[in-house]
């Protein structure tokens, strides 16, 4: 039941009009004020959340995932896009197509931390207009970029850095998200929100090459990779004016982040971060090319679009098997699944060296997937260890702190923090391949690296977390 009062709209959280469940305790009331800002929100209070809250943060969540879905799918166009530019008349070194590849990481995670902010200043419905209608920008300049053969390199690096506008959405989209949700379901909330979101880039590679040959009447339609997200990013944005609320009790924690970043296990559990979530990001951004490089002009087996957009596997493997690394987390201990997916990686990337002269696609695909798979599943036991290790830390004496700040203010702050040095793994990931083929020719001098850092950052994890004799008492998580 709503009601008008002096220009804003109240609504009822009392048992006998809105059906409050029995044994619940009536919420608190909720008012809504022109530009959909709701008043008095309290996601823990139980009668309030049952009542009318959960409608409310469902309805939140759903626009929040399509527009950091479409965020990751302009994060992660130029990927698919570099791999059709020769075809399209475009004369790039290898080492200029890497650059294409890696900018939009890079930019993306420098814009995660302002934008962690943006939900608190301008509110979470008004930023997620505003982020999704930015996202025009970099579609429709690539789709300009791409139709001429012309455009130099530098107009084209300009505008694939603009892609990183989506990666910064990822940040205000889950700070803006955490504030609907009650602690006992914000995992699953979140967890929804960031696998909805990584989903973009498995379909920004399956669907860009199919677009720009099949649709194009026999021709290489490459703007279509750009142009054909606008109605998207357009519906998205009416979606969230139309149905999202912006919330008067979000507010900026600047002292929280303050305080996370004197905490130690912030660097890392960053470091921890980008050999996961780095690594899906990084592998994600760089595999069509990866796969052209390996088996196309001759070598192996013929390249099609087919077979190109095949790179969304790896995409798709990843986001799908992130949530599950949070339940084996929650089962057995992040620390130890995370551990365990080090462990996978390395085995995995060296598998792939000592393999890729023997020219088998189908073992390269295989072996890609199982490293996506563990890298996903690390994202979300990782991501798991954030929250249990500051709330361990929060008592301890031994904290910058000395434990005066609450765990949920650090920990909460340093999810965000932690998420965007993560992300500048996918930019050291392709940069590190191309500074490989630039050297030798071949990838097998990344993949030695590669196995050199998974097996250090398992050991790392052993000995921070789960070594018997270690001074921190950080055995649960």
């Amino acid at each position: 039941m709503t009601a008008e009062r002096n220009g804003s709209t109240t609504i009822e959280t009392t048992p006998g009009t809105t059906g409050t469940p029995a044994g619940t305790t009536a919420g608190a009331e909720i008012t809504s004020t022109r530009g959909r800002w709701l008043h008095h929100w309290d996601a823990e209070d139980t009668g309030q959340w049952e009542s009318v809250g959960r409608a409310i943060a469902k309805r939140n969540l759903a626009w929040s995932i399509a527009c950091e879905f479409l965020g990751f799918v302009v994060w992660q166009l130029w990927s698919i896009v570099v791999v059709f530019l020769p075809g399209a008349g475009f004369t790039f070194s290898s080492g200029e197509l890497f650059w294409l590849i890696s900018i939009p990481s890079l930019v993306g995670a420098t814009l995660r931390i302002p934008y962690t902010f943006m939900v608190a200043r301008f509110g979470g419905r008004n930023w997620t207009i505003i982020s999704a209608l930015l996202l025009l920008i970099p579609t429709v300049g690539l789709a300009l970029c791409v139709g001429n053969p012309e455009t130099p390199f530098g107009a084209m690096l300009a505008v694939a850095a603009l892609a990183g506008l989506g990666g910064g959405n990822f940040a205000s989209s889950m700070a803006n998200i955490t504030y609907f949700f009650p602690a006992r379901e914000k995992g699953w909330a979140l967890g929804l929100n960031a696998a909805g979101g990584n989903l973009g880039a498995a379909v920004a590679q399956f669907m860009v090459p199919l677009a720009v040959t099949l649709l194009a009447a026999g021709t290489l339609g490459l703007p279509l990779a750009g142009l054909m997200w606008v109605p998207f990013i357009l519906i998205a944005a009416w979606g969230a004016w139309k149905y999202m609320d912006n919330l008067t009790s979000a507010k900026s924690d600047i002292a929280g982040s303050l305080a996370s970043l004197r905490e130690p296990h912030l660097w890392i559990l960053a470091l921890l971060y980008i050999g996961t979530f780095g690594s899906f990001i990084g592998f994600s951004a760089v595999f069509p090319k990866l796969i052209m490089d390996s088996f196309g002009a001759g070598v192996g087996i013929p390249i099609g679009p087919a077979i190109i957009s095949l790179a969304f596997l790896g995409a798709l493997i990843g986001s799908l098997a992130r949530p599950y690394g949070g339940k084996l987390a929650d089962r057995w201990g992040g620390a130890r699944v995370t551990v365990a997916c080090f462990g996978v990686l390395s085995l995995t990337a060296l598998a792939q060296l000592l393999t890729l002269p023997m020219g088998s696609f189908p073992l390269f695909l295989s072996l890609f997937l199982v490293l996506f798979a563990a890298a996903g599943a690390g994202n979300g036991s990782t991501y798991r260890m954030i929250p249990m290790v500051f709330a361990l830390r929060a008592s301890s004496t031994d904290s910058p702190d000395g434990g005066k700040m609450s765990a949920a203010r650090k920990g909460s702050a340093a999810l965000g923090i932690i998420s965007a040095i993560g992300a500048y793994g996918g930019f050291v990931v392709p940069q590190v391949l191309n500074a490989s083929r630039q050297a030798t020719g071949g990838y097998q001098g990344a993949f030695i690296g590669f196995v050199a850092a998974y097996l250090i950052l398992m050991a790392l994890t052993w000995a921070v977390y789960l070594r018997p004799s270690s001074a921190a008492s950080l055995s649960r998580v």
